[in-house]
Parts: C-alpha cells; structure tokens; sequence
C-alpha cells in the first residue's frame, strides 16, 4: 500500500510528538561553557607545571621575598658532622640556599653548576636535602660530590613548606641580613647564574 503525499507513519508520527514533548536542549551558549571551562583549568595546570620544570621565578612570585627566613634547625645526613639551622644562614652573609632531593632528575642536571661554584668559594651554598631517605642521599652526594656548606635533613618536608617550597631543585638567594632577596624554582642553569644570580650577588658586596 503506498503513502499518500502528506501521511506519515505512525512510527515516525510518535517520535516527532515525543520530540515535542521533551525538554528543550540547553542553549548552545551553555554547552560551550560546559566545554571550555574544563579546558580553561586544564590550560592553567600545564602553563603552572611548565612554570615548575623550567624555572621562570618572575612568573611564580614568592610571599617571602624580602623577608627573614623562616626559623629551623634540622639534623645534618649520615656522615655529616653538622646538620642545618636558621641560625648559620644567618650568621652565614650572602648566601644560596639550594632545595634538592636524590629522586629529584632535575637536581641531578644543576649539580655540576653547584659543583663549579662551590669551588669558586666564594659564598656559602647550604643546603636543604627535602622529603629524601637520609641513605639515599648520602649515596647521591658521595657519588656526584658535595657543593654544600653544610646540610639539612628535611625528611618530613616541613621546613620545605615554610620556605614555600614549590618543588625540587629551587635556589634562594640570601642577603646578609639573612633575608630572602630572590628565588629561583627549577633548574638552575649557567645562564641564569651569569645574567641574574651572580649579578645580584656582586650588587651586595660580595
């Protein structure tokens, strides 16, 4: 029997009223926003991680600078003689705090630039050994050599968090007035030491 021009279905009749019936789709408006704030956030989770591994200071601002450090004393690694307190970087006159960790693969590229500027002598390098096993990083130094003044053992990682630290490696640099005057997070490289640690460094006498 054929359809006459005009006649559908019944099938086709019923979906079409079902069609009607139900609730209209939300606008499109909202729907892109439902796509693009997702997006939006993952965005700014890959720029903050891109910020961590390359070590852009001026775009991850510390609420420390220019001020004190903040008060601690931890105990020094297998080995060591001395561990680390506020009060040797204090007494210490200009200074770098270097963050660092034997898991830490970054840590590990920076290492020969601390090397080469600890034997340079001329400003103390303490440093603060964060969330690491003590054995692990002992081995790590023994094995790389040791560019720091003297060491801290931060096991928990609670001295880390009053220093705001973001992640490993991170350089402070310490004036003589034991005060945070710059930070650097991630990898410290012979650039950033020759065009902006090193200057700041000359300009407080040292």
């Amino acid at each position: 029997m054929t359809e006459r021009n005009g006649d559908m279905p019944p099938d086709t009749a019923a979906q079409e009223a079902a069609q009607e019936a139900a609730p209209e789709a939300p606008p499109r408006r909202r729907r892109l926003l439902f796509i693009l704030v997702p997006a939006a956030f993952g965005v700014l989770a890959a720029v903050l991680a891109w910020q961590l591994q390359t070590g852009t200071p001026d775009k991850i601002p510390s609420a420390l600078i220019d001020k004190s450090i903040p008060q601690f004393d931890l105990p020094p690694l297998p080995g060591w003689d001395a561990g680390l307190a506020s009060a040797d970087i204090e007494q210490g006159g200009v200074s770098l705090v270097n963050v660092f960790a034997s898991w830490c693969g970054p840590c590990r590229i920076e290492h020969p630039l601390l090397m080469d500027i600890a034997a340079q002598d001329m400003l103390p390098i303490w440093g603060l050994n964060y969330k690491d096993q003590p054995k692990d990083a002992t081995r790590w130094l023994n094995q790389l050599g040791d560019p720091y003044t003297q060491i801290g053992s931060d096991l928990s990682g609670r001295v880390g968090i009053d220093w705001g630290v973001y992640g490993v490696p991170e350089t402070f640099v310490i004036d003589a007035g034991g005060r945070i005057i710059y930070k650097h997070i991630g990898v410290l490289t012979r650039i950033d030491w020759d065009e902006k640690i090193l200057p700041l460094i000359e300009s407080q006498g040292q």
